[in-house]
């Protein structure tokens, strides 16, 4: 989860500063890596720099280096280190370039691969990192993410509808506009647009899933004017197959196949009345068995 100050910020401030700045990132990390007003947590550092640096942040880049030269929540690993350092030179940060001829000549760059950079056209393993990585600052599951971008975009970071949607999750031009995304090919930056816009859907739909969903095919005036789902075919084909892929994660993660959830459900009629009444979100999701129809 993100730190209560990250989440304050992100509800208070206007939709179109929702994608949050490198600068902003990087001084977030600072706090936790020192453990300034904090707790110290190496982790949620290294995350937010990470963040930062795939926003091209030389800085946030120098200090992944030293927190993998260093060993600073990780193992030390000099060749990561380089790597970073190495991308941190060539956004002429001259600290980067005195570490690499004195403590690391010689040593080969490595690319990280708990932090891709960025490409124009990255695989699905790339994206599912990034998503890792981002869904959480947006107080979302990375899984219910995940399974957006399955039926948006099919994970092609190129992708156009014939409405002019593009990117990975489908961002209209506006929409992007509207949450702060200055690059709508970017694929980071149109994941980041896209997760902006569900956390606020969230918010405005008090956790339900399916409105949130629906809104975000549909439109968030057209959930409140039917008071729920739309009657839009499309919409609720949308919805349904978002559900029932994020039900397959969240199986898959507890474990638990489609014909013992099948059994489950029809052992107890009471239980599984009273699990769908805590299945509003995610939490009283994962405390019994997992059902499509089960999401709230």
């Amino acid at each position: 989860m993100a730190g209560l100050v990250w989440l304050l910020l992100l509800i208070a401030v206007p939709a179109s500063a929702l994608v949050p700045q490198p600068a902003d990132l990087r001084d977030e990390a600072i706090r936790y890596k020192n453990g300034e007003g904090v707790s110290q947590d190496y982790g949620r550092a290294y995350e937010l720099y990470c963040l930062a640096a795939l926003q091209g942040d030389g800085e946030a880049a120098y200090h992944l280096g030293a927190m993998h030269l260093n060993g600073w929540g990780r193992a030390p690993d000099d060749a990561l280190a380089a790597g970073w350092f190495s991308h941190a030179e060539k956004r002429g940060d001259v600290s980067a370039s005195l570490i690499l001829q004195q403590h690391l000549d010689g040593i080969s760059d490595a690319g990280d691969p708990a932090c891709p950079l960025v490409a124009s056209t990255p695989d699905r393993e790339t994206i599912t990192t990034w998503v890792h990585l981002i869904a959480p600052y947006y107080d979302l599951n990375p899984e219910l993410v995940l399974s957006l971008i399955q039926v948006e975009s099919n994970f092609d970071a190129r992708a156009k509808s014939s409405k002019n949607a593009r990117g990975l999750m489908q961002l209209m031009p506006a929409t992007a506009k509207r949450f702060g995304v200055t690059d709508i090919h970017n694929p980071l930056q149109n994941l980041q647009g896209g997760m902006a816009y569900l956390h606020w859907l969230d918010d405005h739909f008090r956790g339900n899933i399916k409105l949130m969903l629906a809104g975000y095919n549909a439109g968030e005036h057209a959930v409140k004017k039917y008071k729920g789902i739309p009657p839009y075919k499309e919409t609720r084909l949308y919805v349904k197959r978002i559900v029932h892929i994020y039900a397959d994660y969240i199986r898959a993660r507890r474990g638990i196949s489609k014909s013992s959830t099948s059994h489950a459900s029809k052992k107890s009629k009471k239980q599984a009345a009273w699990q769908q009444a805590r299945a509003r979100n995610e939490r009283a999701l994962t405390r019994g068995y997992i059902s499509p129809s089960s999401i709230k």
